[in-house]
């Protein structure tokens, strides 16, 4: 019997997933915990509905990522901090004050836990990457300076 799945099932298959299973399976375990339901010609329908949806969603927020990809991609953002006289930081640069600064200067919002750099702990030139979007992926370049 051909099922589609509303839930993942372990061993079984994904949500949304169309899977061929026993008949006595479907009906004793599948259909009575609601995990699944029968693949009939308006299930399908709905299920390609809800995928379509889904596509456009993504498509959406993807082309989102791109957009502010396109605006802070390999530019410069200078972040003024205090430090000692030899240009070491008194703490370190978080994450927070990078997106902080980037979104600032370019007017688009960071999240972040998107942004990945090395530790800073002085003052200078560094790359910095953030993940948008699983298939976008922005360079920025951080300057940081002393504070006056």
């Amino acid at each position: 019997m051909k099922v589609i799945l509303k839930q993942d099932v372990e061993d079984v298959g994904k949500k949304m997933q169309i899977i061929e299973v026993k008949d006595g399976y479907a009906q004793n375990y599948l259909f009575r915990k609601k995990l699944a339901v029968p693949a009939t010609d308006e299930n399908m329908k709905a299920l390609e509905a809800e995928l379509a949806e889904i596509a456009a969603r993504e498509a959406e927020i993807r082309a989102e990522a791109e957009k502010t990809r396109d605006i802070i991609n390999l530019k410069t953002y200078s972040l003024k901090v205090k430090c000692g006289s030899s240009g070491k930081l008194y703490g370190a640069i978080t994450n927070q004050e990078v997106a902080d600064c980037i979104g600032g200067a370019a007017g688009v919002s960071i999240d972040k836990r998107k942004i990945s750099f090395d530790t800073i702990k002085s003052t200078g030139n560094y790359e910095i990457r953030i993940k948008l979007h699983p298939q976008v992926e922005a360079k920025v370049f951080l300057a940081v300076e002393a504070e006056s």
